[in-house]
């Protein structure tokens, strides 16, 4: 049963940030944070596809994971992979994004939306989808430090330095998303401790 359960999380969650990721933030060329504001970043220079950008820059962390945090490994290798083909199976998306709303801000708060409940709904069964949220988490282990800020750090330096290299990137509209991203995961999480 747990397994099922897994299973499905694993499903809604990474269906829920390809929805996020392609309605909300490509038509706008916003950014998230983290593995996927670098897999925005490359798609907005050069084209490349998202989700096989969003692989391609977590393997080196999975490495690294499989090497010295072994149960991260684990909870986020299904996850990423999962989120990797459904962000680029439901590309098509962004052309009804670019019709659903029209207001950039309104997008960046929906894409955060979308993405947080997809990351914390995993978080909840310790399931990541990888990518440099899991290069913090092994970061604050290994400095004893609060992962969330280490996250957060991470991502703000993302989101600089991509509108720094794609001056139509809005800087503003993109930590927006990164901060309801961040309050969204946090509030779902923390109400499953609760539970």
């Amino acid at each position: 049963m747990y397994i099922l359960q897994k299973a499905l999380t694993i499903f809604i969650g990474s269906l829920l940030v390809a929805i996020g990721v392609n309605v909300f933030l490509v038509p706008f060329e916003l950014l998230d944070g983290g593995a996927i504001g670098i897999s925005l970043i490359i798609h907005y220079v050069m084209g490349v596809k998202v989700g096989l950008t969003f692989l391609i820059v977590g393997i080196p962390i999975f490495m690294l994971a499989w090497r010295y945090y072994r149960s991260f490994f684990y909870n986020g290798i299904h996850g990423m992979l999962l989120s990797s083909l459904f962000i680029d199976l439901l590309y098509p998306l962004n052309m009804i994004g670019r019709e659903l709303v029209t207001v950039p801000l309104i997008s960046s708060i929906c894409g955060g939306i979308f993405i947080g409940v997809g990351v914390g709904i995993m978080l909840r069964l310790n399931i990541s989808i990888g990518g440099t949220d899991l290069l913090a988490q092994m970061i604050a282990r290994k400095l004893s430090i609060n992962p969330g800020v280490m996250i957060f750090c991470i991502d703000m330096l993302i989101v600089t330095m991509g509108s720094l290299l794609i001056p139509s990137i809005h800087l503003l509209l993109s930590f927006t998303t990164v901060f309801i991203v961040g309050v969204t995961t946090s509030l779902i999480v923390l109400k499953s401790v609760k539970a």
